[in-house]
């Protein structure tokens, strides 16, 4: 798979051949899509933008909010294989929220373990290697993790206890680094 994002931070970050990731400033700059070739914005943000996307692109928006309580597990089928049928027809995908960090991240997430079969820890090494500052809120690990046992039977990432509260497994490094000496 490939990743790139030559952009930096602020523009649409590649994590496979057909698939992008980006906040929201980067997704309605309208010559950034023409330029990476999107043919489909999935907008994961809660409000529509006042602009329109560029003329040929199919444009999704779904009312999502960032809240651990949201359920966004409804939403990883729908949004999977509407990236796997964009796919298929040579078409590419940018998924966005706000900041590009949880919501659309853990949409990514889910689509490469369920078209692309990888566990859910190889799916966030992919998206993080792209896309650095992605995060998902805890309750979107959750509900990845629930979704990874529905289709693999099992779970690559667990939910720990640390000294930042419940952490993902992933971030126990992270946690301890953090704390003071």
């Amino acid at each position: 798979m490939h990743q790139s994002c030559l952009a930096g931070l602020s523009g649409l970050c590649q994590v496979t051949e057909h698939l992008y990731l980006s906040n929201g400033r980067a997704a309605n700059d309208s010559s950034q899509v023409t330029r990476s070739g999107i043919t489909c914005i999935i907008n994961a943000t809660e409000n529509k933008p006042s602009s329109c996307p560029p003329p040929g692109v199919d444009y999704i928006h779904i009312p999502l909010s960032d809240s651990p309580a949201f359920p966004l597990i409804d939403h990883f089928d729908e949004v999977a294989d509407k990236i796997h049928t964009n796919a298929e027809s040579g078409g590419r995908t940018l998924v966005h929220c706000n900041a590009g960090v949880s919501r659309s991240a853990a949409l990514c997430m889910a689509y490469l373990m369920k078209h692309r079969g990888v566990t859910l820890l190889e799916a966030h090494r992919l998206v993080r290697t792209c896309r650095p500052v992605v995060r998902p809120n805890n309750g979107f690990w959750k509900q990845l993790i629930q979704y990874e046992v529905e289709l693999r039977g099992g779970n690559s990432v667990r939910i720990v206890s640390s000294s930042m509260g419940e952490i993902p497994d992933i971030y126990e490094e992270e946690a301890k680094n953090m704390m003071p000496l």
